[in-house]
């Protein structure tokens, strides 16, 4: 394999491509400079908070570890799509030499923008289009939502389980897919709610509102895609007595949340800017997942005593056949 290949490999990502378009343009910036130099820079655009200990936190925090570790200046804005143009204008002609767009909706913005600034490489979360200074990562973030399932449908009591997410999207849904399709693979028998929208960045609200909707339907475990907006999910599940699963970060120290699809992301952020910076990049749609250790699934400790060891057995078996590949987990291609 060439090298740029194993540090994409080791590097990139999607998943799921988390996030909301909301209705305005927020362009609170974080700025941090070098502590040498200052002549490498990183710039991150997200489409929530990166205060939402979730799909945009651990970008921010992977962003950090590039500040740290590599001694270069980072900066990050929250930004719709609606305003994706403008601020990778900015960034390029600033002399930014990578700039991250967290979230699907950020790829066709890029593609537009790229062609203008070959000397700014602008990388997507997920995404079809590339070109020479403009690729997509995608996390296979399926993979442990697969495994969220089939926990889920092992040890519901119902018999019924649920998802709540903040957009109707392909990356988003893809992940649920995948949720479904591991609790069938465990459970013939399980009934998997339709996942239900809320819609807009943060409304910690509605996520509970419709959490409750779905335990109300006997649903006693939720995962979600919620962003911001999970602590509702959280909150109504802990107020139930319902099983929360968490997603994007480990979430397992949160109230309710007894297990996490996870991405491992700091990593995986600092390859992609080193090869940036060696000029090794290139121009392309990658996948990572269990195989390089970015994807990963845990069961918090408190809960897994509850488990059944034959469960505890399965789960450990399937998540070294998806990371050996033995196993292919469905996802979507978008």
């Amino acid at each position: 394999m060439m090298k740029s290949k194993v540090l994409w490999a080791l590097a990139l990502a999607v998943i799921v491509g988390c996030g909301s378009t909301g209705d305005t343009a927020k362009t609170e910036t974080k700025e941090a400079e070098a502590t040498s130099g200052g002549e490498f820079k990183v710039a991150l655009l997200t489409l929530g908070s990166v205060n939402d200990s979730g799909w945009n936190s651990m970008a921010y925090e992977a962003l950090n570890g590039i500040k740290s570790d590599m001694s270069a200046t980072v900066d990050n804005q929250e930004v719709p799509p609606t305003n994706a143009k403008d601020a990778l204008r900015s960034y390029a002609q600033k002399g930014y030499n990578l700039v991250f767009g967290h979230g699907y909706e950020y790829n066709e913005p890029m593609a537009a923008v790229g062609p203008d600034f070959k000397d700014t490489i602008f990388i997507s979360s997920s995404g079809g289009k590339t070109a020479s200074n403009v690729g997509a990562f995608r996390f296979y973030l399926e993979q442990s939502f697969y495994l969220a399932g089939m926990l889920a449908a092992k040890q519901s009591k119902t018999g019924v389980i649920g998802s709540v997410a903040v957009l109707d999207i392909p990356s988003i849904n893809s992940t649920l897919k995948a949720y479904e399709a591991g609790a069938k693979a465990a459970n013939p028998n399980i009934k998997v709610l339709p996942p239900v929208y809320f819609g807009v960045e943060n409304d910690i609200a509605k996520a509970k509102q419709l959490t409750e909707s779905i335990i109300a339907q006997k649903a006693d475990f939720v995962i979600h895609q919620a962003n911001a907006a999970a602590k509702g999910v959280f909150d109504a599940c802990a107020e139930k007595g319902v099983n929360a699963l968490g997603s994007n970060l480990n979430q397992n120290s949160e109230k309710g949340v007894v297990a996490s699809a996870f991405i491992v992301a700091k990593p995986a952020f600092l390859q992609l800017a080193k090869a940036v910076k060696e000029k090794t990049f290139k121009g392309e749609i990658v996948l990572v997942g269990m195989d390089s250790g970015t994807i990963d699934f845990e069961i918090k400790p408190e809960y897994k005593s509850k488990v059944p060891a034959d469960l505890i057995k399965l789960l450990d078996e399937t998540k070294e056949n998806i990371r050996t590949g033995k196993l292919v987990v469905p996802k979507d291609e978008f």
